[in-house]
């Protein structure tokens, strides 16, 4: 990930805990974004109008959504070290449960680096990179 000021990996979602709003996301929800290969967006506190960069590594991993982004720009006042991550999407055939909706596909729009995370293990690090 080269001309980047910074790059941020973590775990965008988590699978089989639910969330604040009580949904649940299981395991190949992603799959079809990660199969799509399309270039997703990320923006700052999922506003689009401030867009930082784009999602250069998407995979499902054991834990959840893995992602590795990449930043052209730290908007004011963000700097490197932990960062809460989320993801805007449209779930497709939610399935309501007596608590809440589980989430077997997923329609990924948008990674986003948030200050509150619905998910409280949606977690990721800012790293700036060092030109060569």
């Amino acid at each position: 990930m080269s001309g980047h000021v910074a790059i941020c990996t973590g775990y965008a979602a988590i699978f089989d805990i639910a969330d604040a709003k009580r949904d649940v996301i299981r395991r190949g929800a992603f799959a079809r974004a990660v199969a799509s290969g399309r270039t997703v967006p990320v923006y700052w506190q999922h506003r689009p109008n401030m867009m930082i960069g784009v999602v250069g590594e998407l995979r499902e991993a054991a834990i959840g959504l893995f992602v590795r982004c990449g930043l052209d720009r730290l908007p004011e006042g963000l700097v490197p070290g932990p960062i809460g991550l989320s993801f805007g999407y449209r779930a497709l055939n939610p399935i309501r449960t007596r608590t809440g909706r589980e989430l077997t596909e997923i329609d990924l729009m948008e990674v986003s680096l948030v200050t509150a995370p619905m998910h409280p293990m949606a977690r990721g690090e800012i790293e700036l990179v060092v030109p060569a």
